[in-house]
């Protein structure tokens, strides 16, 4: 059983991924749960903490807090965006394991982007239909490289993301997204 005495770590991490994903697809995150060995209670407490780190007024910086919770990360990249420049830190996440977590940083290292990606030289999805656009099977660069022209939208909290895009087929959709990984697809139709 995990309280709230140990460190907080890696485990307790994807926890906090998984708890904000529930909204979107409570039975995937059930299974992922139960894959994980940790009890509903152990999965709010984790967040209860990840929330109290977070408005500490000893809080870490972003990249340090993400550091002491997930060590040292696995690569670390200067990346060009347009004319910015940034620093790309990603770490391994067990439960997906073709997944990183990424942490995009400027100069001075305030963070611009915290969310999953693909891992690097692991394969991805072939997205081409509807069908594709199952949960959890892609990340928003994929979607969006998949279906370009995508539309940026504002997501309905700060971990989410939404692209506006036409399908092949014609149909207009928004593609929703937790931590940068797919949660669900909506039609303006309601389907």
């Amino acid at each position: 059983m995990h309280t709230g005495t140990h460190p907080f770590g890696p485990l307790d991490f994807q926890l906090v991924l998984l708890r904000r994903m529930a909204d979107h697809q409570p039975g995937l995150v059930e299974d992922a749960r139960h894959e994980l060995s940790v009890t509903l209670a152990e999965m709010r407490e984790a967040n209860r903490r990840w929330q109290a780190m977070l408005r500490s007024p000893r809080a870490r910086g972003t990249v340090a807090r993400y550091r002491s919770v997930l060590g040292p990360p696995e690569t670390s990249a200067r990346r060009r965006i347009g004319d910015l420049e940034c620093d790309a830190l990603a770490w391994p996440v067990p439960l997906w394991p073709d997944l990183r977590f990424e942490v995009l940083t400027a100069p001075g290292g305030a963070v611009w982007n915290e969310w999953l990606v693909r891992a690097p030289g692991a394969p991805g999805p072939e997205l081409r239909t509807t069908d594709d656009l199952r949960p959890w099977s892609c990340t928003v660069d994929e979607v969006a490289r998949a279906f370009a022209p995508v539309r940026p939208m504002e997501g309905t909290a700060p971990t989410r993301w939404r692209l506006g895009m036409t399908l092949p087929d014609g149909r207009a959709c928004v593609a929703e997204f937790t931590w940068g990984l797919l949660q669900r697809v909506q039609f303006p139709d309601g389907s």
